[in-house]
């Protein structure tokens, strides 16, 4: 198998070969789409089933609302319409015919829409008008509904997983009576999405506010949490936005209240997308492929049999279809390797490049000696481990590895935090080793945008943990209260 370009010689050209080599996806012919092969959707399965039960734990519940969205829905929320008018893909005719010349096919002009429709780019406009049907009293509040879809944002720069024309996402979108309860949704959701990044992902975030150029279009306030990769840039992991009452004045959804009254509803919003397998690969990977978290690797242990003939294969075999059945009734995903169209040397570097937590290789003489050689993909480490001991030890490295992974993500993101003080030393840090940089800002979205020009960073986010700071713009030397996250970002 052919080898990966080295992180270090070119980050960028690292990750490509590696999504296309580990089998993740591959660009289609559809300019900006991809089409995400078997291996790459399991990981997305697995990051699905996490989240849907975290979803339905916190009292939610998936619905699924259309793909096209009237042009005219657009226009009654002004921000949004304009943070997305750039990227809409629009549905203007409904039918083809056959090409004047009997060649080919194109659209028959008399199939022209009344309305033209939007292909979705997120579906707050729709899903807020349904629910103009759906409320009428406080009885009715809230709706906590998700919603797993595909999404269309025409991007001209695409880039597998990380930003393509047509993604897979989930997005949340909730009514309530009070700015309160909307609030309180909004933070819950970003904890949801920390917890998940830490606990599965193994990535170690930021939890924060966008400041107000950043923030979604529609809504009063976006929160985020933000992952480092290990070329020293930012990847903004989920978002979850407080909308307001914007989305139901612009839709007139009014409730009821207990007083008689009639109230307008408040709203959120929140999602993430298949970009999280983009910041699974960039934030554990390294030149030998993929390295994935145990909580979302679609196999958990493979066993490679080696042999050299026939009568060998059968009692290898045997064994190592022993072990698997008993790490399955673990709840283990197990895959034992017995093609004979591939020898065990590329079977390695395949599931190296794979990403498999866990390989398992027997022989026959690990049989004689009533061994195993277990190797873990994290540390490249192996041992020797007995019959007896290796259902035991395989849970204890999954375990293992799954901490190892992201205390090494957290140690190289806390040791790429840096303070400064200066915009000299901002501009060093940032030419230098990138990473997060906490800085004093004025607040003012002309010194952000100058700054963005200037360096190529931007404002990741208002840390929701920042401690009260008197300080001084790194670049006015205005008066600022408390530092913000600076970083180069995907």
């Amino acid at each position: 198998m052919a080898k990966l370009t080295k992180r270090e010689d070119n980050y960028s050209q690292w990750y490509n070969e590696l999504v296309v080599k580990a089998d993740l996806a591959e660009n289609s012919d559809v300019r900006g789409c991809m089409v995400v092969k078997p291996y790459g959707y399991s990981i997305w399965e697995k990051m699905q089933a996490a989240l849907d039960k975290m979803f339905k734990d916190t009292g939610h519940v998936n619905a699924y609302f259309p793909v096209f969205i009237p042009k005219s829905y657009f226009s009654k929320e002004a921000s949004h319409v304009e943070g997305f008018a750039k990227e809409c893909a629009v549905v203007t005719h409904y039918r083809l015919k056959t090409a004047d010349d009997g060649k080919g096919v194109e659209v028959d002009p008399k199939a022209k829409l009344e309305e033209e429709l939007i292909v979705r780019p997120t579906s707050e406009t729709i899903i807020w008008n349904t629910y103009k049907n759906w409320i009428q009293s406080y009885r009715d509040l809230p709706i906590l509904v998700n919603q797993w879809a595909n999404v269309v944002r025409w991007e001209m720069r695409t880039r597998l997983f990380l930003r393509t024309a047509e993604f897979l996402w989930q997005e949340g979108h909730t009514a309530h009576a009070t700015e309160k309860e909307a609030i309180a949704e909004t933070e819950q959701m970003l904890g949801v999405y920390a917890d998940f990044a830490e606990n599965f992902m193994a990535v170690p975030v930021i939890k924060g506010v966008k400041t107000e150029s950043e923030r979604f279009a529609g809504a009063l306030d976006t929160y985020c949490i933000e992952a480092l990769m290990q070329d020293g840039k930012a990847l903004q992991a989920g978002t979850s936005h407080f909308l307001g009452q914007n989305f139901a004045k612009a839709f007139d959804v009014k409730y009821a209240t207990k007083e008689g009254g009639l109230e307008h509803v408040w709203a959120t919003s929140w999602g993430v997308s298949t970009r999280l397998i983009g910041a699974l690969i960039m934030a554990h990977s390294d030149d030998l492929g993929l390295v994935l978290p145990p909580k979302l690797a679609p196999i958990h242990v493979v066993i490679v049999p080696i042999y050299k003939s026939e009568e060998d294969f059968q009692r290898v075999s045997e064994r190592a279809n022993e072990i698997k059945k008993a790490l399955q009734d673990r709840g283990f995903s197990v895959k034992f390797d017995d093609r004979d169209t591939h020898k065990p040397g590329f079977k390695f570097a395949e599931y190296e490049m794979k990403g498999v937590p866990v390989r398992l290789a027997i022989g026959p003489k690990d049989l004689e000696n009533g061994t195993v050689e277990v190797a873990r993909r994290d540390t490249l480490a192996k041992e020797l481990v007995t019959f007896e001991n290796v259902e035991a030890r395989v849970v204890e490295l999954l375990d293992d590895i799954q901490n190892n992974i992201f205390q090494k993500a957290k140690q190289f993101k806390e040791s790429n935090t840096r303070s400064v003080d200066t915009y000299d030393e901002f501009k060093a840090v940032l030419k230098e080793d990138g990473g997060f940089v906490l800085a004093h800002w004025d607040g003012t979205p002309e010194t952000e945008d100058r700054i963005k020009e200037e360096t190529k960073a931007t404002i990741r986010c208002i840390p929701l943990d920042a401690q009260a700071e008197e300080g001084k713009c790194i670049l006015t030397g205005k008066p600022s209260k408390q530092r913000v996250v600076f970083a180069k970002a995907y």
